[in-house]
């Protein structure tokens, strides 16, 4: 029987937690000596293993003089440590076959690598040895640069990533949230490679790192692997250090939000893409099921409300949805369409009277049912592969403070009412609502 695991943080090294989990697969969690915390999930009969190596800073962390470093660090530990230079790093995982990556986020990072289960050794050392001892060569810094600001034009030329980065900032307005993740042009060019060194120096540490793997695991070999490898990357590694504490709602965050906004950013493009809602729940709220089930039924899938009554009846649009992302202290809520432009202040009163009918009255039986079993169906189908529960591993540590089995959480999607939906409905359609635009539009 799956069972419920609290992720509280023990005080010492040594302590370890143990739960099973569906299909026989088995949870584990160790806080090491220097306060890291390992977690693993064994996945009986595969072959595969991912490891992840997360660090608890993301965009939102940078202070004046080091934006951009978060995102800068992503690439520039791919670049060479004091063992390796940024061929070894690449070499070691093609030669067999397997794929590592970065993602940033606004509050976490993370490294991780998808490899044989014979690999994983390799692919732990690899890794700690950059999250521990990368160089951020000068040279190496400038020539990312200029990848980097490559990365951000690209992203600038594909209008749907303006509208959604765009929506952020009008929603959390002046405010370290509101900021680009990868940064901007400027502050890619502006940082200097001492402020990058600080950020790394100040966040990449012992107490901060979070490792979590998932599939053919041995707990107790990732142990000993992590603490081997911390070691030579001579990371201190004190017996009395215990794990950072998870991240809690800070003084200055969003809190009843900027007030509604509208802005448009003209772009030279055929279609407009326009985005429209406001504030949002916390990661940790417990009716993030809730959401999910409103958004599946809202945005979520082509029977949703918004592609039937925006694209199968109207054919205003190709693409339409809704999304929602949460942070530790306030959460992002919209609804996206790209449409003609001439259209678009009809698509924009359709998103929001979709949403404002969900408010005013509670959805059918049928309609809750399909939306629960959508959500249902793609989370056992998410969880198929060992990245999925890698990444569920250190969004529960860093996030949650507690790992639900999939069983629980389809229970606690199942358990949702269609009056808690519309009583969500009602609270999101309340909130000042901002609209962004980014299309060929005129003075």
């Amino acid at each position: 029987m799956p069972q419920h695991l609290p992720l509280v943080a023990p005080g010492a090294a040594g302590s370890d937690l143990t739960v099973g989990q569906d299909g026989d697969a088995q949870v584990r969690r160790t806080v090491l000596p220097g306060g890291v915390r390992v977690l693993s999930e064994h996945m009986p009969g595969l072959r595969s293993a991912t490891v992840g190596a997360w660090v608890g800073v993301g965009s939102r962390d940078e202070t004046s003089g080091h934006f951009g470093s978060t995102h800068f660090l992503e690439h520039l530990l791919f670049k060479g440590t004091t063992r390796r230079s940024a061929m070894d790093i690449a070499e070691a995982f093609d030669a067999v076959g397997g794929e590592a990556n970065a993602a940033t986020g606004k509050e976490h990072t993370c490294y991780y690598a998808r490899v044989l289960d014979s690999d994983l050794p390799m692919a732990v050392d690899v890794i700690a040895d950059m999250v521990t001892s990368a160089r951020l060569d000068p040279d190496e810094l400038e020539t990312e640069r200029g990848v980097i600001l490559e990365e951000l034009a690209m992203n600038d030329d594909d209008p749907s990533d303006v509208a959604h980065e765009q929506f952020a900032t009008a929603v959390f307005g002046d405010t370290p949230l509101g900021r680009p993740i990868g940064g901007t042009p400027q502050t890619i060019r502006d940082v200097p490679r001492d402020a990058v060194w600080e950020h790394y120096r100040e966040h990449y540490r012992a107490p901060t790192l979070v490792v979590t793997a998932a599939g053919g695991v041995d707990h107790d070999a990732l142990c000993r692997l992590v603490s081997d490898a911390l070691a030579t990357g001579g990371w201190d590694l004190d017996p009395q250090a215990v794990p950072s504490a998870r991240r809690a709602a800070s003084a200055g965050a969003p809190g009843a939000g900027p007030g509604a906004v509208e802005l448009t950013v003209r772009r030279p493009t055929e279609q407009a893409n326009v985005i429209v809602g406001g504030l949002c729940l916390t990661a940790t709220d417990q009716r993030r099921f809730t959401l999910s089930v409103l958004n599946a039924a809202l945005g979520g899938g082509m029977s949703s409300r918004l592609f039937q009554e925006i694209r199968e009846k109207r054919g205003l649009a190709y693409s339409t949805y809704s999304f929602a992302s949460g942070h530790a202290d306030t959460g992002l809520f919209g609804l996206y369409a790209g449409c003609t432009p001439a259209k678009v202040d009809q698509v924009t009163a359709l998103l929001v009277a979709e949403l404002e009918k969900m408010a005013q009255a509670p959805m059918g039986a049928a309609e809750l049912t399909r939306s629960v079993g959508q959500l249902s169906g793609g989370l056992v189908l998410g969880m198929e592969d060992t990245g999925s529960r890698m990444s569920r591993l250190g969004k529960s540590e860093l996030v949650h403070g507690e790992l639900m089995s999939v069983d629980e959480t389809l229970e606690r999607i199942r358990a949702v009412t269609a009056q808690e939906v519309q009583d969500l409905a009602a609270e999101l359609a309340a909130v000042p609502r901002s609209v962004v635009r980014v299309g060929p539009f005129g003075d």
